[in-house]
């Protein structure tokens, strides 16, 4: 048999290598025909199996959202009060609310009206409406960032590649008019313009606010934005597992003690007088 199969290899090698050959290349092909470049990985604090967030850059990436990013991208999904204790004091927050309005109502007479925001409000939207943030980007709607980062693959990853990899296009490239070459946003064309500049916001705790330094905080945040309860949940892990431990240790111990007898007792078998 070993023989047979020798010589039928031998007989098809060339038949083989290029069936090797052709497979091989198949992953290459595929990578030289996407249309984006994939972001690189980069080491993140809160990553770890028993990490937490930094609590420094969330309240600095807070801070790039309100005065980079607010003004054409909402966070539906955060409310004023979840910012507390996270990124800010419970004052802190309160003081920012009151430098928003919103609109509430009705009121006794069916109308509506404005109030400053209070705790359980929503973080206001930049447009009253999709038509109007369409109307005034061009027709293209920037996109609400609460789950963005689980709207892409390794999504804060993607933010700081996207943030920071604005760059002239290549030779051979030709850009549609409003469009920016970005080479990990798909097609290579995105409307929005570089958001981040150098010194473009003053942090209040000194740190110098480069394109990176800003491009990092504000994907630690959006990070946080998409799983506000990810520091609960590894909190619950551990004990869980703390727990499950002692179970498990529990039940090898009660098998051992109750099976233990059975398992070398000897039966013998004596025929009858």
């Amino acid at each position: 048999m070993a023989s047979q199969w020798r010589a039928a290899f031998q007989s098809n090698r060339h038949f083989v290598a290029g069936a090797l050959v052709a497979a091989a290349s198949v992953p290459a092909v595929t990578l030289l025909s996407d249309d984006i470049v994939h972001p690189p990985a980069f080491p993140w604090r809160h990553r770890g199996y028993f990490s937490s967030y930094d609590h420094a850059a969330l309240r600095r990436g807070f801070q790039v959202y309100q005065e980079v990013c607010a003004s054409c991208h909402s966070l539906e999904r955060i409310r004023w009060r979840e910012l507390v204790g996270v990124t800010h004091t419970k004052d802190e927050v309160t003081n920012l609310c009151k430098e928003v309005d919103v609109l509430d109502g009705p009121n006794d007479e069916g109308e509506m009206f404005e109030r400053p925001a209070k705790l359980f409000d929503k973080l206001p939207k930049p447009y009253p409406n999709d038509e109007a943030g369409a109307a005034a980007n061009g027709g293209a709607l920037p996109p609400d960032l609460s789950l963005m980062v689980k709207a892409r693959h390794e999504g804060h990853d993607y933010i700081m590649s996207l943030l920071t990899g604005y760059m002239e296009p290549p030779a051979g490239k030709v850009m549609m008019e409003g469009l920016y070459y970005n080479p990990y946003f798909p097609g290579g064309g995105i409307a929005m313009p570089p958001p981040l500049q150098d010194e473009g916001v003053e942090y209040e705790d000194g740190t110098i606010a480069t394109v990176a330094q800003q491009a990092r905080d504000i994907a630690q945040f959006l990070n946080w934005t998409a799983e506000p309860e990810m520091e609960e949940r590894k909190k619950n892990a551990g004990l869980n597992m703390l727990v499950l431990m002692f179970l498990v240790i529990g039940s090898g111990y009660m098998k051992r003690l109750k099976w233990s007898p059975h398992k070398t007792r000897k039966i013998a078998y004596v025929k009858g007088m």
